[in-house]
């Protein structure tokens, strides 16, 4: 309602809406995100995050159309500033994500992120039916060889970004090992090759291979894909992972403006705040096949004027002043078609 994660603004509406003191109400909001020992009282408990990771992803695919059973994950790190580190992986669909998982440390911490990966799709896993195709994304400088065999083995379909400045590539069938940076240029044409990526600890892979004029560097990413499964516009949607961050920053929530310096309360935060976003997300979604809504969505056919979280936002306070029913819906589908049966 406030479009901001301040405990003070929140206290204030909440203590006001529940007609409660301030300081109650706040001291309920601290408590919240604290530790056990933190907390006043003998018996308190706190509330262990990385729990509430398969039931909420499975609260988002219960939302999404269940006669494709598709979903697509992307995995990414963003900072707050030099204070935080979040290693987030998220449902991204309507132009937006949904973090449903996340670990977050202190940005000078050092330490490998393979296992917390890992870890983070183990958290996931129970909530993936059989049935459903679960693709993978990430950008580039997260490609692991371990990881992308890791993700494989869960015969999830996995689509990581490289660098195309440096690497060499075999064609399967070849003994020749080519520099990456020759099998692109601007303008071309996309291709698939299938072979092994990276002479010095080889992957076994088909690599997509695309770059478009207006990009400034080329577009490569190595999948587990079989070749005639592979479609173009799967790995565009990455970018919406980018967008969730936005929201959960400066564009809704206004995170970056936290005053938090312990990452196990900032992750408490974090659910709070996802929770959030995935509901205005559905009522978002929702109001744009409205009619009273048709206009917006005509304006930019190919994209989205306002996000789908903000949307709802702005439906959420529409339907309460003109006391309507707040709609939801199933998720839009993805903007491709629905893959051949594995």
């Amino acid at each position: 309602m406030l479009r901001h994660c301040g405990q003070t603004q929140i206290a204030v509406f909440l203590s006001g809406l529940c007609e409660c003191k301030y300081g109650s109400m706040k001291q309920r909001l601290r408590e919240l995100t604290y530790e056990a020992q933190a907390k006043c009282g003998s018996q308190r408990h706190e509330l262990e995050v990385s729990s509430c990771f398969t039931p909420l992803l499975s609260w988002v695919l219960s939302c999404m159309n269940t006669s494709h059973k598709q979903v697509v994950l992307a995995f990414d790190a963003t900072y707050l500033s030099d204070r935080f580190i979040i290693l987030a992986v998220s449902v991204v669909v309507c132009g937006t994500a949904i973090p449903v998982a996340w670990h977050i440390r202190k940005a000078t911490d050092k330490g490998k992120w393979n296992p917390i990966w890992k870890q983070l799709f183990a958290d996931l896993s129970p909530a993936i039916a059989s049935g459903w195709q679960v693709f993978v994304l990430s950008d580039s400088g997260l490609y692991s060889k371990p990881l992308f065999n890791y993700l494989a083995k869960k015969k999830w379909a996995v689509m990581m970004r490289i660098s195309g400045g440096q690497g060499l590539f075999r064609p399967l069938g070849r003994c020749k090992w080519v520099p990456l940076r020759r099998l692109v240029k601007r303008g071309m044409t996309p291709r698939i090759l299938s072979g092994h990526c990276f002479k010095g600890n080889p992957l076994r892979c088909q690599l997509i291979l695309q770059w478009e004029d207006q990009y400034e560097s080329p577009c490569l990413i190595v999948t587990n894909l079989p070749t005639s499964k592979i479609q173009h516009n799967t790995y565009t949607i990455r970018y919406w992972i980018e967008c969730g961050f936005k929201d959960f920053k400066r564009g809704l929530f206004h995170w970056e403006q936290t005053k938090m310096t312990c990452p196990k309360r900032a992750e408490r935060l974090w659910l709070v705040m996802s929770i959030s976003m995935f509901w205005l997300t559905t009522i978002g979604d929702t109001a744009l096949a409205s009619p009273h809504w048709y206009s917006l969505a005509q304006a930019r056919p190919d994209s989205r004027i306002l996000s789908a979280p903000v949307l709802g936002w702005i439906e959420l306070f529409l339907s309460l002043l003109q006391q309507r029913p707040i709609q939801h819906r199933q998720l839009q589908l993805y903007p491709w078609l629905p893959l051949p049966d594995t």
